[in-house]
């Protein structure tokens, strides 16, 4: 399985124009990130992890060609704004694609992309073909995917673990049952925001403790804000097995 982390950022802090922190400026490429998501492949089918505003250019950057499933996290903007965007695969494959949601981010889909899942859609409208996923086991390929019921805020969301790789983004609370879920990882994905405490995203120190409890054998951390530092800096002082994560990273992992 093949791993591309195609946005490490987030909208919490997102860099404007005008920013002149140390981390806008800095000329490393670790440090120019688009909103968080991942892709995921097994041999030539394609999963990609949430559609936010970046989506266009994420699937161009990675040169994708094909599109089999998408996997939504939770509803909010930087999740899903660029789910329109899907349409170019539509029209490559000649078929819907299939999305998986829990029941809530399902719900502000439909009413947010209504023409999406009109009972008549314009033509050229992307299909799709929305899939509660309850929280249950199913597989795509040879990937097993089980969806995890997370807590940010106090908003339930979707983390996913993928055969033997996890990705858990804007989390700041995981249940005992999801830590079992969790044993065994060869990678955990997860969010670590800033350093100062968040009411909904692990800070960094928490970020640490979650990947020390779960015990994979590489943890990276995503959704990260400017706030927290510069990719160089900060990766110098994770424990061992920890890792920065940054757009365009890519794993291979059997």
């Amino acid at each position: 399985m093949r791993i591309i982390i195609t946005g490490t950022g987030t909208s919490q802090g997102v860099p404007v124009i005008s920013c002149q922190c140390r981390v806008c400026k800095s000329p490393n490429s670790k440090d120019k990130r688009l909103r968080s998501a991942a892709s995921f492949y097994s041999g030539d089918t394609h999963i990609a992890i949430d559609a936010g505003p970046d989506f266009r250019t994420q699937m161009l950057n990675l040169g994708a060609n094909r599109l089999d499933a998408l996997l939504m996290t939770h509803y909010h903007n930087d999740h899903i704004a660029g789910l329109d965007d899907i349409r170019p695969f539509n029209f490559r494959q000649n078929e819907a694609i299939r999305v998986y949601a829990d029941s809530i981010c399902g719900t502000v889909l439909k009413n947010k992309f209504d023409y999406i899942f009109a009972a008549k859609p314009y033509p050229g409208a992307p299909r799709i073909h929305l899939t509660d996923h309850q929280f249950s086991s199913f597989t795509i390929d040879q990937l097993k995917i089980t969806p995890l019921s997370i807590m940010h805020g106090k908003l339930p969301i979707s983390g996913y673990r993928i055969n033997d790789v996890a990705y858990i983004t804007d989390a700041n609370d995981i249940s005992e049952s999801v830590f079992d879920e969790l044993k065994g990882l060869k990678v955990l994905i997860l969010n670590a925001l800033r350093w100062e405490k968040h009411h909904s995203h692990f800070t960094l120190g928490e970020a640490i403790d979650v990947a020390q409890r779960v015990g994979a054998q590489q943890t990276y951390f995503t959704h990260i804000s400017h706030y927290l530092g510069r990719h160089s800096e900060v990766e110098e002082d994770l424990p061992k097995g920890c890792f920065l994560a940054y757009d365009g990273l890519e794993l291979e992992v059997e």
